[in-house]
C-alpha cells in the first residue's frame, strides 16, 4: 500500500465537528461511497445536526471486516476523524484494500454530541467507554472515587490553593497511578461526576449496537481499531488489547497483527506499563454481543497529548462547567475551559498530526493484512 504524503494529508484534520463531518461526508462522496447515518436527537454547539456516520469501503457481503472508529470520547474525535478522512481520500490505499477482499467500515464520531460541544462525555454525561454493562446486574463500585468527588469538583473554579495542595498531598501519599485508577476507572454513583458510566445504555451505545448488527451481519472475521487520545507521551501511541480478558487466542492474534515483532507490543489496560487504568464497561464488548458468529480481534490506539495531570485538570474544569452550564458562567471562562479540554486531547501541530497519521495508517494496513490471512 502507498505511503501518506504528510503535508498534503494534514488538511484531513478539522477545527470543529461541523467541519470534520463535512470533510468526512465529502470524502465519502468523492470516493463514490454511500453513507448511513444515525441522527442524534440534539443539535450541535452551533445548532448543526449531529449524527454517527458510517461508510463501508468494500463489499456488503464481505466476510472479513475491519472497523475503524472515532470519537467514542467526543473531543477525541478530532484525531480519529482526521485519520478516517485521510484514508477515504487515498485512492492508492483504497485500491489495495479492495484487492484484499477486506471491507473497511468507518464509524465516524460515535459520540457526536461530545465532539461538537467539546466534551469527552455524552449528552447524558456518560463516559461511553464505561457504559457497556448489563444494567440488569449490579454495577461496579468505586468507593475511591466517591471519596474524591468533592475534591475533584469544588463549588468554584478555578480551585483554590487548599484544593490543589490536598490533591498534591494525595499524590505524594498514594502515587499518581493510584489517583488515576480511582478517577478514571469508572464510577456509577455520581451522575454529575467524572468518568460516570451511567445507569442505562446511552444513546450512542444503542446506536453503535445497531451499526454492529448491520455491518457485521455477514462477517466471519472482524478486526476493530478504536482511536483515542489523551494518555502517554505527546505523539507516541500505545496499542492496547481490546477484547475479553480470557480470550488468549484473540490477544495472540492482536500481537501477531499489530505487535510489530515486538516493536509495538500490545498492552493490556491497567497492567504493566500501560498508560491506562484498569477499566470496565468497555465499548468493544458490544461486538461479542451483536456479532456472535464472528472471530474478533481488536485494539485501541491511544495517542499521547499532554501530561496526565494537565489532562485531568482540563477534565475537571470542563465537568465543572457542564455542572454549572445554567448558572451564569462567564462566556470567556467557558471558552477557556473548553479550549483547555480540546488542547488536552488534540495537539494541533503538524508534527503531532503527521505522527498520528503514520501510526494509524500502519495499524490499518496491518489489520487488513491480518484479516486477509487464514485464521
Amino acid at each position: 500500500m502507498s505511503t501518506l504524503s504528510h503535508p498534503a494529508e494534514l488538511d484531513a484534520f478539522s477545527r470543529s465537528y461541523r467541519e470534520a463531518r463535512a470533510k468526512f461526508l465529502d470524502a465519502a462522496a468523492a470516493a463514490g461511497l454511500a453513507v448511513q447515518s444515525e441522527p442524534h436527537p440534539l443539535p450541535g454547539a452551533d445548532g448543526e445536526p449531529l449524527a454517527i456516520d458510517v461508510v463501508r469501503d468494500g463489499a456488503p457481503e464481505a466476510e472479513r471486516v475491519l472497523l475503524l472508529s472515532s470519537g467514542c470520547h467526543g473531543v477525541e474525535g478530532y484525531c480519529g476523524s482526521g485519520v478516517q478522512v485521510a484514508l477515504l481520500r487515498d485512492a492508492g490505499f483504497r485500491a489495495a484494500l479492495h484487492a484484499s477482499g477486506v471491507a473497511l467500515v468507518h464509524v465516524h464520531a460515535i459520540n457526536p454530541f461530545g465532539f461538537s460541544h467539546t466534551r469527552r462525555a455524552t449528552h447524558e454525561n456518560v463516559d461511553l467507554n464505561r457504559n457497556f454493562h448489563d444494567f440488569s446486574r449490579p454495577l461496579p463500585r468505586n468507593p475511591a472515587y466517591a471519596a474524591l468527588h468533592p475534591l475533584l469538583l469544588p463549588a468554584r473554579w478555578p480551585p483554590g490553593w487548599g484544593n490543589r495542595l490536598a490533591i498534591a498531598a494525595l499524590i505524594l501519599r498514594k502515587g499518581l497511578r493510584t489517583l488515576q485508577q480511582a478517577v478514571s476507572g469508572g464510577q456509577y454513583e455520581h451522575a454529575d461526576g467524572l468518568f460516570f458510566g451511567g445507569t442505562a445504555p446511552a444513546w450512542s451505545n444503542q446506536a453503535l449496537r445497531r451499526i454492529l448488527r448491520r455491518e457485521g451481519a455477514w462477517a466471519r472475521r472482524i478486526g476493530w481499531i478504536d482511536l483515542h487520545t489523551g494518555l502517554g507521551k505527546q505523539g507516541a501511541c500505545e496499542r492496547g488489547f481490546a477484547g475479553r480478558a480470557d480470550d488468549d487466542a484473540a490477544y495472540a492474534r492482536a500481537q501477531a497483527w499489530w505487535g510489530g515483532a515486538g516493536a509495538t507490543p500490545i498492552s493490556r489496560f491497567g497492567q504493566g506499563d500501560s498508560v491506562s487504568a484498569a477499566l470496565s464497561g468497555l465499548m468493544w464488548g458490544a461486538v461479542y454481543d451483536e456479532c456472535p458468529q464472528a472471530e474478533v480481534t481488536a485494539i485501541a490506539m491511544e495517542f499521547g497529548t499532554e501530561p496526565l495531570l494537565t489532562v485531568l485538570h482540563a477534565l475537571r474544569g470542563e465537568q465543572w462547567l457542564w455542572n454549572h452550564r445554567e448558572g451564569g458562567v462567564r462566556p470567556e471562562q467557558a471558552a477557556a475551559l473548553r479550549r483547555a479540554l480540546r488542547e488536552a486531547f488534540y495537539t494541533d501541530t503538524p508534527q503531532w498530526k503527521a505522527a498520528v497519521l503514520a501510526q494509524a495508517r500502519e495499524a490499518v494496513e496491518q489489520g487488513v493484512l491480518g484479516l486477509s490471512q487464514r485464521s
